[in-house]
C-alpha cells in the first residue's frame, strides 16, 4: 500500500522543521521525505502542518497478559499505547506464568500479532518464576524474540546471582534491566520517608533503599562489562551515582517516568492512592535532580512506567492500596508540557528520550527515527492546542491518574504503525 502524508512539520530529522514536507510510505517503509511529493496510486493524507515524528518506544510497561487480563491485556494496552503515541512497547516479565521460558515468549509474540495494533517486544525474566534463585533459559528466550533481561518490578536480593546473570547475558548482547530496591530498607513503607510521611502517619521508604542497589548494580556492571539499564530512577542520589559511573565509562543507561519529574510526595495530599507508586514519589530536591539529569544526558530515556491495577485495589486505605499508575496515554503530553514548554529541553531532545534512545538500547535498528528506509512507525501530534486529561476516557482498563483534569499540550492526532494508519 502506498501512502503520502502531506504538509508535515517533520521533527527529529535533518530536514528543516520550519518547512512543510511530504512523507511517502510504501509496504511499511518510509521511502521518501521531500517537498511536494507526487506518487501515482498513493493515498494522500493532509496532516495540516502538524508535527510529525517517529513513533514512541516504551521501555517500561506492564501489560499483565497472560494471567491478569482483568487488569490489562494485550488488546487494551495496545489501544492505550496507540492513543499516547507509542508505536512500540515492551512487556515486563512478571506475568502469570512468568516470561521465563520460550513458550511464554512465543505466546506473547503470537498473541501480539493477533490482538495488538502496535509492536510489542517481551523482556525475559532473569530467573525462573522471577524468584531470583535459578537463572532462566535466557538463550532459548533470546532465540524466541526477547529484547532484554529484566527482573520486572521484583528485587534481586543476591548480588552473586545478579553477577552470574550479567556474565551469562553478555554473550547475547542483551541489556540487563533492574528495579533498584533493597526491601530490607524499604520494608513495609508505602511512600517516601520524610516530613510528609510523618505528618500523614505513614511508614516511609528511604531513598537509600534505591541508592544502595543502584550503587551495587553499577559496580557489577563495571566489573562484568554488561549493558546495565536502570529502571524508573527517582532520587537525587541515584542520578549522581549514574552520572559518576558514566564518567568512568560504565556501560549503563537509565530511565525515569513523568511522575518522577513532575510530582512530589505532596501529591499524596489527603491519602490519594492514585499517587501511590513504586518507587514512591520523592521530594522537591529529587524532582529537580531528575530534571537536571534529563537535561545533561545522565538520564537516557523517559518511559511511561505504565503499571495498571484494578480500581477496587486502589480505592482502599492508603496502607493497603495497590501501587500503580495508568500512564501510556499521558506520558508524551505530560513530558512535553513539563519539559519542553517550560524550556528545560527541546522537542528534539524529547524525541530522542522517548524514541531514538530506546530503539538504540533495545537494538530495534529499523525504528526510532523518521528516516528513509526505516519502518513507517509515525505519529502526528498537535502541540499547540491544550486538552484536559480525562481518565474516564482512557483506552486502558486502568482508568485513573494523579494527573486527572490537568491541562496539557501534545495530543496525538494520527498514528501509523508499519505503514498502517490507525487513528
Amino acid at each position: 500500500m502506498k501512502t503520502v502524508l502531506k504538509n508535515c512539520r517533520v521533527l527529529g530529522t535533518t530536514h528543516d522543521k520550519d518547512m512543510l514536507h511530504d512523507i511517502y510510505v510504501e509496504n511499511g517503509i518510509i521511502e521518501k521525505i521531500g517537498l511536494n511529493l507526487e506518487v501515482e496510486g498513493a493515498k494522500q493524507i493532509d496532516v495540516g502542518g502538524h508535527t510529525v515524528m517517529s513513533g514512541l518506544i516504551d521501555m517500561h510497561c506492564n501489560i499483565c497478559d497472560p494471567g491478569h487480563e482483568y487488569i490489562e491485556d494485550i488488546a487494551t494496552a495496545s489501544r492505550a499505547a496507540l492513543r499516547g503515541g507509542f508505536t512500540t512497547i515492551t512487556c515486563e516479565p512478571n506475568t502469570d506464568p512468568v516470561i521465563d521460558n520460550k513458550t511464554v515468549v512465543e505466546y506473547i509474540v503470537s498473541k501480539s500479532k493477533e490482538k495488538s495494533l502496535i509492536n510489542i517486544y517481551p523482556y525475559g525474566s532473569m530467573s525462573i518464576g522471577c524468584r531470583g534463585q535459578e537463572i532462566a533459559e535466557i538463550g532459548e528466550m533470546y532465540d524466541a524474540g526477547i529484547v532484554g533481561i529484566s527482573d520486572g518490578d521484583e528485587f534481586t536480593d543476591s548480588a552473586a546471582f545478579l553477577r552470574n546473570v550479567m556474565i551469562y547475558t553478555k554473550m547475547f548482547d542483551l541489556p540487563v534491566l533492574t528495579h533498584c530496591e533493597d526491601r530490607s530498607l524499604s520494608g513495609v513503607g508505602v511512600m517516601n520517608e520524610g516530613y510528609t510521611a510523618a505528618c500523614l502517619g505513614l511508614t516511609g521508604m528511604p531513598r537509600e533503599a534505591e541508592e544502595v542497589i543502584v550503587a551495587r548494580n553499577l559496580n557489577l556492571a563495571e566489573r562484568t562489562g554488561v549493558h546495565l539499564h536502570l529502571s524508573h530512577i527517582s532520587t537525587k542520589g541515584s542520578v549522581q551515582l549514574i552520572r559518576e559511573a558514566k564518567g568512568r565509562g560504565v556501560p549503563v543507561t537509565c530511565e525515569t517516568c513523568p511522575h518522577y519529574f513532575i510530582l512530589t510526595e505532596d501529591a499524596i495530599g489527603d491519602y490519594d492512592t492514585f499517587a501511590k507508586v513504586n518507587p514512591p514519589l520523592r521530594a522537591k530536591e529529587d524532582v529537580y535532580a531528575i530534571i537536571e539529569g534529563i537535561m545533561d544526558g545522565t538520564i537516557d530515556v523517559i518511559a511511561s512506567g505504565h503499571s495498571p491495577t484494578n480500581m477496587t485495589e486502589k480505592e482502599r486505605e492508603f496502607d493497603v492500596a495497590a501501587y500503580g499508575i495508568s500512564a501510556l496515554e499521558t506520558a508524551l503530553s505530560l513530558s512535553y508540557t513539563h519539559l519542553v514548554e517550560t524550556g528545560y529541553i527541546t522537542v528534539e531532545h524529547l524525541i530522542r528520550l522517548m524514541s531514538a534512545k530506546p530503539a538504540e538500547i533495545l537494538k530495534l535498528y529499523n525504528k526510532g527515527s523518521l528516516a528513509e528506509g526505516k519502518d513507517a512507525d509515525i505519529i502526528v501530534v498537535d502541540f499547540l492546542e491544550t486538552h484536559r486529561i480525562d481518565p474516564e476516557h482512557f483506552a486502558s482498563k486502568a482508568k485513573f491518574s494523579p494527573f486527572a483534569a490537568e491541562e496539557v499540550r501534545g495530543k496525538v492526532l494520527y498514528t501509523m504503525v508499519g505503514g498502517r494508519l490507525l487513528t
